[in-house]
């Protein structure tokens, strides 16, 4: 993929099909260490033993309408392509958390992309989803992105509280947000 987002993205397309309602994603960026770590973690159903020692192999997939998950697999080879790694730690019916590590200057390294698309995209496509045929399940996300000794914290549940009865995926409160994180993070990024 061209940009590490559009990872994240898949990754946490996955969380959502794990039935997570809390789905965290952190972005550190080390740049005096020079390493970029990317974290997503989930409270959804988690993975059994056997299906987290395979989960990598890209010939491994949960999902029935098709037979390859390149996903995971994919984010590992990008990682370790570029001198880092990835690590998955899951627990059944707690959830998972990802860990993966780059060389932040190394050549082949894509470039993050656009958090602030990527998780409005999120809200766009993940704001209810349904369990089964009588209830439906809200997501909420936490974004943290630590450039050095800064940091910026972004959490659907502080903005649902402030918007009451207005929905977080109204397109004019995306439009906000989307502005809102673009303008944090390049402050983040200039300090």
């Amino acid at each position: 993929m061209k940009e590490l987002s559009l990872h994240i993205l898949d990754i946490v397309q996955n969380s959502i099909k794990a039935g997570a309602t809390l789905i965290e994603i952190r972005i550190v960026e080390e740049l005096k260490k020079d390493r970029l770590i990317i974290e997503i973690e989930d409270n959804g159903k988690g993975m059994s033993q056997g299906l987290l020692e395979k989960v990598t192999d890209p010939f491994v997939t949960t999902r029935d309408t098709r037979r390859v998950g390149l996903g995971i697999s994919l984010l590992k080879a990008t990682a370790q392509q570029c001198e880092g790694d990835l690590l998955i730690e899951s627990e059944e019916g707690v959830g998972t958390k990802i860990h993966t590590t780059f060389q932040h200057s190394h050549i082949d390294r894509a470039p993050l992309g656009s958090m602030e698309d990527t998780l409005v995209t999120l809200l766009i496509t993940s704001e209810e989803v349904e369990e089964d045929q009588e209830k439906t399940t809200t997501i909420d996300y936490i974004y943290e992105h630590q450039v050095n000794d800064q940091s910026f914290t972004f959490d659907t549940r502080e903005v649902k509280d402030i918007l009451g009865e207005t929905p977080i995926n109204d397109m004019g409160v995306l439009d906000w947000i989307k502005n809102y994180l673009k303008e944090n993070l390049e402050t983040l990024v200039k300090s």
